[in-house]
């Protein structure tokens, strides 16, 4: 086996996490902190070290894991040379370390039953690690978990821990008040940012200080670790959750109380292009949002063929007005029913203020829109009083949320059961998602 010095391949700010063995072991910190490097290192380490101890990757999302935690831990092996030594399927996912067969499994929040049932073949599991810990909205799903895992009694040589790692996007999650806010003789908790990652560029470097001059809100959260502001938010009535967007409203048969809706901002080289899907109900005050698209660089090309891929390209979409030849390039590229967003006299404040009538959920994937949610704030007069005119910046899937929203006026859901009546035609055009000769003529930024 290769001789490494693990120092030079950690790097510092994480020894007393490397080395903890309580019972919870709680990391927030901000992008590029090196906290899920740093964690994955640490696994492959200690499965190494320790016969016996398995471990059980969680996500909230199990498709997930495949681009994140099990590519980590498989960037962990190649960094501490001991690839050869373990064997990775995707198929099922999981890795199994070759001389004693223990095993890192991989599992998804989707349904926090079955993951009482994990069990391994030899030795124990004893460890679980949950990544991107923020995006499990409810604290009962977790406490269903860790009343199940890790489980039963181990060898004294053994431990049990759950490690929870996190980006702290707001203050009001049920992270900060367990773990953070009440200390616990078997809770290690830990804040690490950027400014301990000896390993950036750079260039990676710059992308954090242009955020802190752009906007030091986001910068507080994902660059410096600490909590996010809840005081000042646009959207304060939010949270994640998984869903089916399949399935909504299918349990109290009241399908034809939702619909979808579709959002796009364009952007280029510094500002991205950003999309958005959500289903709506008017009647419960409900936005489910559940998928977004998120990139610089884009040719118009490009966000057809992206539109195409998602399987979106018959559907009505809401785009920024200001890009007219853009709108005009989508139609001619397949996707016809493209139509400008609608502008008016405060037409940015009253696009807010409908939404901000209705509770919003957020699916675990569209990360970005989380992101956007969690410091899209109002800005501030010179003496740090709030003003009812949103900050301009970092917003693009909020602008194409709010393109969106605008045709959910016009949705008006009907019961399928009740008396059929001829209707006017501004429902008829609403439900056949026309464009109108005045949708073509401007739009609503």
């Amino acid at each position: 086996m290769a001789e490494i010095r693990l120092s030079q391949v950690i790097g510092g700010g994480y020894d007393e996490f490397w080395n903890d063995k309580n019972r919870y072991r709680v990391l927030k910190g901000g992008k590029g902190s090196k906290k899920s490097s740093t964690t994955a290192l640490n696994y492959i380490y200690r499965m190494m070290r320790y016969p016996g101890s398995n471990l059980l990757v969680i996500r909230a999302v199990s498709v997930t894991h495949r681009d994140s935690t099990f590519a980590q831990l498989k960037w962990a092996q190649e960094k501490l040379k001991v690839s050869h030594l373990w064997k990775n399927t995707v198929s099922p996912m999981e890795m199994v370390y070759k001389p004693t067969g223990q095993k890192i499994i991989f599992r998804g929040f989707d349904d926090v039953l079955k993951l009482a049932s994990t069990t391994v073949a030899k030795g124990y599991l004893c460890w679980v690690w949950i990544e991107e810990a923020y995006e499990i909205a409810s604290e009962a799903d977790f406490e269903k978990l860790d009343l199940s895992v890790p489980r039963g009694q181990i060898c004294d040589s053994l431990f049990k821990q759950t490690t929870l790692t996190f980006n702290p996007w707001s203050e009001t999650h049920w992270l900060k008040s367990r773990f953070f806010d009440k200390k616990a003789d078997n809770v290690s908790t830990y804040s690490t940012n950027y400014l301990c990652n000896e390993f950036l560029t750079a260039t990676d470097i710059e992308i954090f200080e242009q955020m802190r001059e752009r906007n030091y809100r986001k910068y507080e959260v994902a660059g410096l670790g600490n909590w996010g502001i809840a005081e000042g938010l646009v959207y304060e009535n939010w949270e994640i959750k998984e869903f089916n967007p399949d399935t909504l409203g299918a349990e109290s048969k009241s399908e034809w109380q939702y619909r979808r809706f579709f959002g796009l901002d364009y952007g280029y080289t510094n500002d991205p292009t950003a999309f958005i899907c959500f289903a709506a109900n008017p009647i419960k005050k409900e936005i489910y949002i559940y998928d977004e698209h998120y990139q610089v660089k884009m040719l118009n090309c490009d966000i057809a063929e992206m539109i195409k891929r998602k399987g979106y390209a018959k559907e009505r979409i809401r785009a920024d007005a200001a890009e007219p030849k853009s709108n005009d390039d989508l139609r001619r590229l397949g996707i016809v029913r493209i139509a400008p967003s609608v502008k008016g006299k405060d037409s940015v404040m009253h696009g807010i203020t409908e939404i901000c009538e209705y509770k919003i959920f957020v699916h675990p994937r569209c990360k970005n829109t989380i992101t956007e949610l969690s410091s899209y704030c109002y800005k501030k007069d010179k003496n740090d009083n709030g003003i009812n005119e949103p900050e301009d910046k970092d917003n693009h899937l909020m602008d194409a949320m709010r393109y969106g929203f605008y045709d959910v006026r016009f949705f008006k859901p009907v019961d399928p059961k009740a008396p059929k009546r001829r209707p006017t035609p501004e429902e008829y055009y609403n439900m056949n998602h026309g464009l109108r000769a005045e949708d073509m003529k401007g739009g609503w930024t």
